[in-house]
């Protein structure tokens, strides 16, 4: 551990530091807005950026910030419920359906949500990258105050895949002649007052809202990428709600009297991508060996503060559908790595490092990012058990981005990254983007199954529950032999809150910061 982070004084030099900058910065980047009865804005903190207006790149962002709405939302439970579409009907072949809107809905420029306003954002994002180009919808149209989505074949998950960031619905005035996103025109309770990308955004109560009302009547939203700021930030009261918190400042953060810190369990798992098309790692049992090396139990109380996050399969617990029990828990066993690293034709040189017949060093590369604070700890560590084994990985850390512009261009050889399963309330939508005969930008990457494929296609035709509860065991099944992806840690989240907040609460599906329904104490 670092031995700044085991010293009795709350503040190192370092911290003290990152705390003065970040208090530097805050005035000038979150300035407060007039609110009735002298109330500030309500300040907000997390990693993400909001990289563009378009809801195929933030998306995320303006569902979390409850700008814009999405046809079909998600409840407590995890259940569709009616968001602008009020109810929503197949046809008998399921070739066609039919999402009747909500009549009141409205957008921030006060014109109303319409079905033809909802249909040419779907018929956009369909075009775009997303979920919806994996749903095999052929068209889009209005039918009066109806949206009609007509399919090549019945695809029962279609209104989970319209609860999806990327098919969020804005006001045509969003948009400019060339069809790009100049202004975030959305329909949800709180509308922009201003947006500075990629760094800070400010909203305000959407008086024409007609839903609940928020008691928060502004917001000021800041994006900031190091965990350590964050922490500190919260610490100092210079912001009230803080997303994603570096594990190792857990105690300090618990200590604080003036906050509240929050863990939820997430459907999202970290995981090694794994190019199975480089000639290092085309073979199942070195992918097997690399699994084995992975002290998962170590990274998770040393790294993760928590025992229960060290995966034993792709799929945690809670995403009971899809966790398998009964599958061989993944373990750790490095003389087990070791020999089948041998049996794959890799033998130890001089100096440790394992070569094959060729001569070639099992060298590597190993991309992740610094968003999500405990991914560079976590492949530090990696990267230490795999020169155990022989393989001598170099860890880069950089931007989010170079994993998915890595894929693309074959450059990646391997990625660590969180994957949540939730973003799609079915998580067959993710499965989809990763796990199709093409692979996946965040998913798999030189490898392909025809039985996965075969049956995630059969899945999105599957009504029966059994039927569909059988094809997804026998998908996780798979993915659990292959690795093509390896499972490494099962997400923890964390938020802190100001005590001064009221009703906060965290989404275990993280689609909402659910910020209208919190107020403030007396």
């Amino acid at each position: 551990m670092n031995p700044k982070h085991s010293s009795s004084c709350p503040f190192t030099r370092r911290s003290l530091l990152a705390l003065a900058s970040a208090a530097a910065l805050v005035p000038a980047t979150l300035p407060s807005l007039a609110l009735a009865q002298g109330r500030r804005a309500l300040k907000v903190v997390s990693p993400w950026e909001v990289s563009n207006l378009d809801p195929s790149k933030s998306g995320f962002v303006f569902t979390r910030l409850e700008i814009a709405e999405t046809l079909v939302e998600v409840d407590e439970q995890g259940l569709l419920i009616p968001g602008l579409a009020s109810r929503w009907t197949p046809s008998p072949d399921g070739l066609e359906w039919r999402f009747a809107l909500r009549p009141t809905a409205r957008f921030h420029d006060n014109t109303p949500v319409t079905a033809e306003a909802v249909a040419a954002c779907l018929q956009r994002a369909l075009v775009q990258p997303g979920v919806l180009r994996n749903t095999g919808a052929q068209q889009i149209v209005a039918q009066g105050s109806e949206v009609v989505i007509r399919l090549a074949k019945p695809f029962s998950p279609l209104p989970a895949f319209l609860a999806h960031n990327s098919t969020l619905i804005l006001a045509p005035a969003a948009f400019g002649s060339d069809g790009t996103v100049q202004q975030l025109i959305g329909s949800g309770p709180y509308q922009v007052a201003d947006v500075k990308p990629p760094q800070s955004m400010r909203v305000r109560r959407f008086d024409g809202y007609d839903g609940r009302k928020p008691l928060i009547a502004a917001v000021d939203y800041l994006a900031v990428s190091r965990g350590e700021t964050r922490g500190m930030m919260a610490l100092a009261g210079q912001a009230d709600l803080v997303f994603t918190h570096d594990p190792v400042n857990f105690a300090r953060l618990r200590a604080d009297r003036k906050l509240k810190l929050q863990l939820q369990a997430l459907p999202r798992t970290i995981y090694i991508k794994v190019n199975a098309g480089h000639r290092f790692l085309s073979d199942v049992r070195v992918r097997r060996a690399l699994s084995l090396a992975l002290d998962r139990s170590g990274m998770a109380n040393t790294l993760l503060r928590t025992s229960e996050a060290a995966a034993t399969q792709l799929f945690p617990p809670g995403m009971a559908e899809w966790h398998v029990r009964g599958l061989t828990p993944l373990s750790h066993n490095a003389e087990q790595a070791r020999q089948l690293l041998r049996d794959a034709g890799w033998q130890a040189g001089n100096d440790g490092v394992l070569r094959n017949k060729a001569g070639e060093a099992f060298k590597l590369t190993l991309r992740t990012f610094s968003d999500r604070p405990e991914l560079p700890p976590m492949a530090t560590a990696i990267q230490a058990q795999f020169r155990t084994v022989g393989i001598d990985m170099a860890v880069a850390v950089g931007n989010s981005s170079e994993i998915p512009s890595g894929h693309q261009n074959g450059s990646l050889e391997l990625a660590l990254l969180a994957r949540n399963y939730g973003l799609v309330p079915d998580p067959l939508g993710t499965m989809l983007q990763d796990f199709g005969p093409k692979g996946g930008d965040w998913g798999a990457m030189g490898w392909h199954s025809t039985q996965v494929s075969q049956t995630l296609t059969e899945m999105s035709q599957a009504v029966d529950a059994k039927r569909r509860s059988a094809l997804r065991g026998s998908i996780a099944t798979v993915l659990h032999a292959e690795l093509p992806v390896i499972p490494v840690a099962w997400y923890q989240h964390s938020v802190s809150a100001s005590t001064r907040l009221s009703n906060v609460s965290v989404d275990p599906l993280e689609r909402s910061y659910r910020i209208s329904r919190m107020g403030w104490t007396a």
